[in-house]
């Protein structure tokens, strides 16, 4: 096998050129093996094989800098920098990573796993170099859906300055996650087939060859680059404007014609911007039908696609079946999302009413100040967006919703550990940033009901709110537990002496498990669903105080600034004289690995709570 001769960095470039397209079969049928075991991001990796063979030929890694935006993509990168042999330990706990990490190879030149950020960081790696009088080069790979955010264009504006070698590489499959939208996607799109380009080359070529002599050589030159026309410069383009050199588009599957093209880009003195078209999933047919489906996928049996393990109701199903239900009952009621609509279960609410239903692309913040708008004039917008990718709209949601007090109903996804995808995408801080807002309300059910409860409550509060439910199945226990949510109010699930667990959300069902486990060690501690990170249920706190000896609080979230920290506070500025303890995470990035092990590590199963619990009640026997 050719695969068998990459073993370290800058091997790619040993591989004869006729032996490129057999490579790229051999890594695409390793990438499709490995991952319908263990899962990842496949349909994204599989469109860049040739890209990134193309990449590593022509640039000399790690002194050359390659920035893979959000990182989804890079796989194939890590094949060839030495890293294959470790994939059978792809996103486990202590394993490879599923992104680029400084930390893991030297050819790993900036850490990614959000979108948009490639072009901001490789213009400070080219500022750096310059200062530093070094001649490298510098190339950001990002993707047509990433250029939908904000700070991709930030960074295309500050590119257009530069006076020196700058290469940014759009990746044009015409997805992100779902299909993109919006005037770039449609930009890109007429890229790809106007039929002007055909035109224009046939043209040019016409005219040149009247020239005699002069006009010979120059077609000849132009046809001996492969791709012709597509490597002159396209006049009135958006790029051009912006003062970025525009070549392309050219075919991200023919590892020669990317080559030259790459070539050329490096000896530009600035700027510039090479339009390479993929196919996301190419060479496996499940993933080039469903491309959102194995964006990011779990094991999956290779011959028919389909997953291995049967799909459970998650709470993004709960969350799909209600968003349609209060669209039917309310017709003020709209649905947003950033490049999310499968993802966040929005699919049904889009086809049922389009017309309510509004995909902004990568571009959080610019999803929550659109809706305050909405919210300001009298529409019910709901907010679906993945805990790790709200961070991102903060300020909008401090200046745009809560300081003009407008009824946005956030639906946090995703919100604590997600596991594999490891600390870029660990929902764990939104309790505590939120929590920081006044005028926000922040909630989490129980279990499926609750969720459906505090959705129903939240769009008719007519206030900011933050609803937060985790990924995965759905809890089924407390069903005869569905008491009126009553904002701030907490809920007594079991009652109990001495310890009382106040437990928020996904914990609950940890907390209800841990139970069990006290009991048959006879402790007996009361079991009380907080619901409320924001504002804490201060009066059953109040008279709680008097009743027990200490109080455990358990969240999936971080520690500082958490829900925790609030109930602690407040029962030590009251004189409580007992011991408060909280479960969570602490001052650290939570890293990738299946969520038992995780939970496990940070004593938030059921056992590290019964211990938790079992400890306090000990301390006060």
């Amino acid at each position: 096998m050719i695969l068998e001769r990459i073993e370290k960095t800058g091997d790619i470039k040993k591989i004869a050129e006729s032996d490129l397209p057999a490579l790229s079969g051999e890594i695409r049928d390793f990438l499709i093996r490995t991952l319908s075991k263990k899962g990842g991001h496949l349909a994204s990796s599989l469109g860049t094989v040739e890209l990134t063979i193309a990449l590593h030929r022509v640039f000399d890694l790690p002194d050359d800098k390659i920035i893979w935006d959000v990182g989804h993509q890079a796989y194939t990168h890590k094949i060839l920098t030495g890293r294959k042999e470790a994939f059978d330990t792809l996103r486990d706990y202590d394993g490879l990573s599923g992104f680029p990490k400084r930390t893991e190879s030297e050819a790993d030149a900036f850490g990614t796993g959000h979108a948009s950020t490639s072009l901001a960081a490789g213009i400070g790696m080219v500022k750096a170099r310059d200062l530093a009088g070094d001649t490298y080069h510098v190339v950001s790979v990002i993707g047509d859906g990433a250029l939908t955010g904000g700070m991709a264009y930030e960074g295309l504006n500050n590119a257009g300055a530069l006076k020196t070698n700058f290469i940014i590489i759009l990746n044009d499959n015409n997805m992100s996650i779902s299909e993109n939208v919006g005037g770039m996607a449609i930009q890109l799109s007429h890229l790809r087939t106007s039929p002007g380009y055909t035109g224009l080359k046939e043209n040019v070529q016409t005219s040149l060859e009247r020239i005699p002599v002069v006009g010979d050589k120059l077609v000849s030159k132009i046809r001996r680059t492969k791709s012709g026309i597509k490597q002159l410069v396209i006049p009135g383009m958006a790029f051009e404007e912006l003062g970025i050199m525009y070549l392309g588009p050219v075919d991200g599957h023919n590892i020669p014609e990317m080559e030259d093209v790459f070539r050329q880009a490096a000896r530009f003195e600035g700027p510039v911007l090479v339009h390479v078209v993929t196919k996301k999933g190419r060479g496996y047919a499940p993933a080039e039908r469903h491309p959102s489906r194995f964006h990011g996928a779990e094991p999956f049996e290779i011959e028919s696609g389909l997953p291995l393990n049967h799909k459970d109701v998650s709470y993004s199903d709960i969350f799909s079946t209600v968003m349609l239900k209060a669209g039917e009952r309310d017709e003020a009621v709209c649905a947003v999302t950033a490049a999310m609509m499968d993802g966040t279960g929005l699919k049904r609410f889009h086809n049922r009413f389009p017309e309510r239903f509004f995909d902004v692309g990568i571009a959080e913040e610019y999803a929550v100040t659109f809706a305050a708008g909405l919210a300001a004039e009298g529409r019910k917008p709901v907010v679906a967006i993945y805990s790790s990718f709200l961070q991102r709209a903060y300020d909008q949601i401090l200046h745009d919703v809560c300081l003009q007090d407008l009824p946005v109903v956030l639906c946090v996804d995703r919100a604590g550990i997600v596991g594999r995808d490891g600390p870029t995408h660990q929902g764990v801080f939104d309790i505590a940033f939120l929590s920081t807002i006044p005028n926000m309300v922040v909630c989490a059910p129980k279990n499926k009901w609750e969720l459906s409860d505090m959705v129903k409550a939240a769009l008719s509060y007519g206030h900011p709110i933050a609803i937060r439910y985790p990924r995965g199945s759905v809890c089924t226990d407390f069903e005869g537990s569905r008491a009126r949510i009553q904002i701030g109010k907490c809920e007594e699930l079991i009652p109990g002496e001495k310890v009382c667990i106040l437990a928020l959300g996904a914990m609950v069902k940890h907390a209800g498990d841990a139970m069990e486990i006290l009991a048959e060690r006879g402790f007996h501690p009361a079991l009380v669903n907080a619901r409320f990170a924001k504002p804490i249920d201060t009066a059953f706190l109040k008279e709680a105080s008097q009743k027990y000896d200490a109080f455990l609080t358990v969240e999936d979230g971080i520690l500082h600034g958490g829900f925790g920290a609030s109930v602690l506070k407040y029962l030590y500025t009251e004189g409580y004289s007992g011991k408060v303890k909280s479960l969570g995470y602490p001052d650290e990035f939570v890293p990738q690995g299946d969520c038992g092990t995780l939970y496990g590590k940070y004593g938030l199963d059921a056992a590290g709570i019964a211990k938790a619990a079992e400890d306090l009640w000990r301390e006060k026997v």
